[in-house]
């Protein structure tokens, strides 16, 4: 299933794959995502769509931008 919001997109990240979501790894992965040529986000792309890169893109910049 792909997360379709942000709570369902965070449970998925933190319950699921129980990953820390820390202002550091969102900026990292933010990183990434944002480089439209790196062979990540391609495959990203290619496996989920650029819609759904989009949803990540913003749901990795709440997280960076948290206080």
């Amino acid at each position: 299933m792909i997360p379709n919001t942000f709570e369902d997109w965070k449970s998925c990240i933190t319950k699921g794959c129980k990953i820390k979501l820390t202002k550091n790894y969102a900026k990292n992965r933010l990183a990434i995502y944002l480089d439209i040529k790196n062979k990540e986000t391609q495959k990203f792309i290619s496996l989920y769509g650029y819609e759904h890169l989009k949803n990540i893109q913003s749901w990795f910049t709440i997280i960076a931008e948290q206080d």
